[in-house]
């Protein structure tokens, strides 16, 4: 057994572990590649418009998570084809059917990028090129498998002639039409190979020897080569649907959990209303989930907690349910003994039942969303987890709110071994389950855009100042929004969530899609209908991520189902709109000069209002790059991050980030005086050399004056020092309307004294 995966970049252990295991196979299978080129792999996989080919690395790993093959697709969408620079099996993994497997898949990503064609190189079987006959025979076989699937050498050009003469071995130059019955035409294939040659072959092949191959293309159409391995017979096509963008996986078993009791919406009715909308779409090729371990599970939940809803369910049965009335002390030491009353130690309300369907069903959806992620880890663009029950109310140690086990969580740790994750919940309700889980990480951000928990369950979480711990301090968001509100409220509060997220650039999205925010919905106030839903999936799609989608609430089923569809035609809407994230190379967004005094539009910065860890060198070189500070008090700037990151508020420290791009452009830190309720101190205000002059310090202390009016305060103290070199930070000061207060005299030292400013807003 073996998984297919596209590694997308260098970021995370298993992809640096994988890209590397890669690389060995490369060394070994192929002796005459040069150093320079493999070890070029990740610069490959990062940067498509420096080799003006996007990368697709795609590895065959085994349960040991060793590479057993590896394929290196790269794609021209300018010329509109792909080639295969890499398809090989490591020394262990031939005879596996792993190079079989690999070329499918290839095939299968090829068809879904939309180009004409699929070329590669094949070392030549005739004796006047490769005269060794072991290396023929080799050749040949090469030759012989790609044959099988239709693919032949291009003749009648003068591709296979050698750079340096008397060479031996020159390659073909081999077209795999994928299916397609007419073959490209002379110009296609010329703007082809000079994409070949100048791309892949840079600096290796002069510009004479390039327009001589080109110039040698004579046929229009090109031909390929009559078979000599396979007899001749109907070229096969990949398997893929690919009228259908979206992997659908879900499971018949949900409807054995069925809940009779009055008011108990979470029904099975919901998925059918979905389905039966879903079914004539086309959008959506269903696959059959498979079993994952209960080790997926125990990576995000306690295991007394797992253990003590598959008991408690079993000894409930399918005749009864246990329900928790009592809620005692979560004393770890002394919980209770009956299981009845176990039930409102790990439960968070009083309306989730435990019965045997319920468990099976929650477990059954598990499996269905590591399903969905495992396809998306293989390189599918969309994928959609049909679930229930829902998950996002279950945290580490408790369950509640209809839920068992954190379904977008469990497929969110999956996915964030190979790269950073990002989940955006969307459901009326708050993601609490994510939130506790990933609260002190800093590879999964948690997103949550939900009604306020002064008036919507689940009451105790999701207010905007839990946004994180320890190392996951700022890696928590939460946007509570009011009680009644519009639909353009709402997407006004989606678009600010998907600015974070992409601030963050994950590998991957999972969106935690919850239907409840809609028109009429019996556990919500809001008043989405189907074109607003459409349009939130457009805003989603067009952010170009690898997306997985785990249902979450929605119980209006008159609606539920046409909401759902509208959704997902907005998201494949967003998708194909061209992108550099769907694999579309793209001009380069005009970027400001460095020295350039142009103002900057300030819906080019990115705010945030937090710190992390990783702030700390960004804002020291920052700082030190000003040329206005010592040392020390650069350290100084580093150590109030530092502090910040470690006791949250309690530092008395806040920060404003100005963000353009992933660099930091400028930012502020001001904070209350102590012993006074209505003044505040602005103890930093920097910006970047190469954006000096362009009015970002202006847009960042409009935005300090802002949240700390917000905050009750009605005057910000700033000081400077006196000397020549800061005149130009007083004149900063004077032009945002602060006043000289007060002038200290060689306070610094002989000569240095401090000017204090300061403004009433």
């Amino acid at each position: 057994m073996f998984l297919i995966r596209k590694v997308q970049d260098a970021t995370s252990p298993l992809n640096r572990a994988a890209i590397a295991q890669a690389q060995r196979i490369m060394r070994g299978q192929f002796p005459g590649m040069g150093q320079e080129e493999i070890d070029r792999l990740p610069d490959l996989l990062a940067n498509p418009l420096k080799y003006r080919f996007v990368g697709r690395l795609l590895v065959a790993e085994g349960t040991d998570g060793k590479v057993l093959g590896v394929g290196l697709l790269l794609h021209a969408p300018d010329v509109g084809f792909c080639y295969l620079e890499i398809l090989s099996s490591s020394m262990g993994g031939t005879g596996r059917g792993t190079g079989a497997a690999l070329y499918e898949r290839i095939r299968e990503d090829a068809i879904a990028l939309g180009v004409h064609g699929l070329y590669f190189e094949c070392l030549p079987d005739d004796p006047l090129l490769s005269p060794d006959n072991a290396v023929r025979e080799n050749n040949a076989r090469r030759l012989a498998f790609y044959e099988r699937y239709g693919a032949r050498p291009i003749i009648n050009t003068r591709y296979e002639t050698p750079v340096e003469p008397g060479t031996t071995n020159p390659p073909y130059l081999v077209l795999d039409p994928l299916g397609n019955t007419a073959l490209p035409g002379r110009e296609q294939v010329q703007r082809v190979m000079r994409a070949i040659l100048e791309r892949a072959y840079s600096g290796v092949c002069p510009p004479n020897y390039v327009d001589m191959v080109v110039a040698s293309v004579v046929d229009d159409p090109i031909r390929l080569r009559e078979p000599r391995y396979v007899k001749r017979r109907k070229p096969t096509v990949p398997r893929v649907a690919q009228t259908a963008p979206i992997v659908l996986v879900t499971h018949d078993g949900h409807a054995i959990h069925h809940v009779h009791d009055r008011g108990y919406v979470e029904a099975p009715i919901r998925v059918g209303a979905i389905m039966a909308e879903l079914s004539s779409s086309g959008l959506f090729q269903r696959i059959a989930p498979r079993h994952f371990s209960d080790r997926f599970i125990l990576e995000v939940h306690d295991a007394k907690l797992v253990d003590y809803i598959r008991r408690a369910s079993k000894i409930a049965g399918n005749k009864k349910s246990i329900y928790p009335y009592v809620f005692p002390l979560r004393n770890p030491n002394r919980p209770p003994k009956d299981e009845t009353v176990l039930a409102g130690y790990y439960c968070i309300d009083t309306f989730t039942p435990l019965n045997e369907s319920a468990y099976l069903a929650a477990r059954a959806a598990v499996d269905c969303s590591l399903t969905a992620a495992a396809k998306v880890l293989e390189g599918r663009q969309l994928a959609y987890a049909l679930v229930r029950p829902p998950g996002h109310h279950a945290e580490r140690r408790v369950f509640g709110g209809f839920c068992y086990f954190c379904n977008a969580a469990i497929a969110a740790q999956f996915l964030s071994r190979y790269g950073r994750v990002a989940i955006l919940d969307i459901d009326y309700h708050h993601g609490n389950g994510q939130q506790d889980i990933f609260y002190e990480r800093d590879d999964v951000l948690t997103v949550s855009i939900h009604g306020d928990p002064s008036f919507a369950y689940p009451y105790f979480s999701g207010f905007k100042n839990e946004t994180g711990a320890g190392r996951g301090a700022g890696y928590n968001f939460n946007m509570p929004l009011p009680e009644r509100i519009t639909p353009a409220d709402h997407r006004a509060a989606v678009a600010d969530a998907l600015k974070i997220v992409r601030r963050f650039d994950p590998a991957y999205l999972v969106v935690a899609a919850g239907f409840d925010t809609a028109k009429g919905d019996p556990t919500g106030t809001w008043s989405n209908t189907g074109a607003d839903f459409s349009e939130l999936g457009r805003m989603i799609g067009a952010e170009g991520y690898q997306t997985l989608i785990v249902q979450e609430g929605g119980y209006r089923v008159r609606t539920l189902g046409v909401n759902v569809r509208s959704f997902f035609e907005g998201l494949v809407k967003g998708v194909d709109a061209p992108l550099p994230r769907n694999g579309k190379l793209q001009p380069l967004r005009k970027k400001a000069v460095a020295g350039s005094r142009e103002k900057v539009d300030v819906n080019a910065i990115a705010w945030r209002d937090f710190v992390t860890a990783a702030d700390e060198e960004p804002i020291r070189s920052l700082v030190a790059a000003t040329g206005f500070f010592s040392t020390e008090e650069i350290d100084i700037a580093a150590e109030l991050v530092r502090e910040r990151v470690a006791r949250g508020a309690a530092s008395g420290y806040e920060f404003l980030i100005a963000q353009i791009g992933d660099r930091v452009a400028g930012y502020a830190c001001y904070g209350p005086i102590a012993g006074s309720d209505v003044s505040q101190d602005l103890y930093w205000i920097a910006v970047s050399p190469e954006w000096r002059g362009r009015g970002i310090g202006a847009f960042i202390m409009r935005k300090v004056e802002d949240a700390v009016r917000a905050q009750g305060a009605r005057q910000i103290y700033a000081d400077t020092s006196s000397s020549a070199k800061y005149a130009e930070t007083r004149r900063f000061y004077l032009s945002q309307g602060f006043r000289q207060q007060a002038l200290l005299p060689d306070f610094y030292r002989p000569g240095d004294g401090k000017v204090i400013f300061t403004k009433r807003i």
